[in-house]
């Protein structure tokens, strides 16, 4: 097996256990809120990709614009801390348990972890190969 091969299985696992925890955190005290958490950390790298795409020189606008990066970049740190602080209000208000809102960050950290991962081996454009 290549590298690459190896590396997209590797990622998978981390991911496949990440998911698991979070929904772990859920089944095993019959809550479902610390579910949010996962899904803030899987929308969390969609801005800087967005706004990425939208920053670039195209054929209309030839300079590049960083406010967009800028933004994206914003708005992935704003769900980054949401992905943290919401199961820690949610076990301050009592809604979840301790071990729910430790394994729902565990598990959103290894969600977002491996999103970033693969998004930084393998989502490098190579302009080069254009001509």
């Amino acid at each position: 097996m290549s590298a690459g091969l190896k590396t997209v299985i590797f990622l998978s696992f981390v991911l496949a256990a990440g998911f698991l925890l979070v929904i772990l955190s859920c089944a095993l005290w019959n809550n479902w809120l610390p579910l949010l958490v996962a899904f803030t950390f899987v929308l969390a790298p969609l801005p800087n990709s967005i706004c990425y795409r939208c920053a670039r020189a195209d054929d209309i606008s030839p300079e590049y614009n960083s406010a967009y990066v800028d933004f994206g970049r914003f708005l992935t740190g704003v769900l980054v801390a949401t992905g943290f602080c919401l199961p820690i209000i949610l076990e301050h208000s009592d809604l979840i348990q301790p071990g729910a809102c430790w394994m729902s960050i565990a598990g959103g950290l290894l969600v977002y972890g491996t999103i970033l991962v693969y998004s930084g081996w393998f989502g490098q454009d190579n302009d080069d190969d254009a001509f």
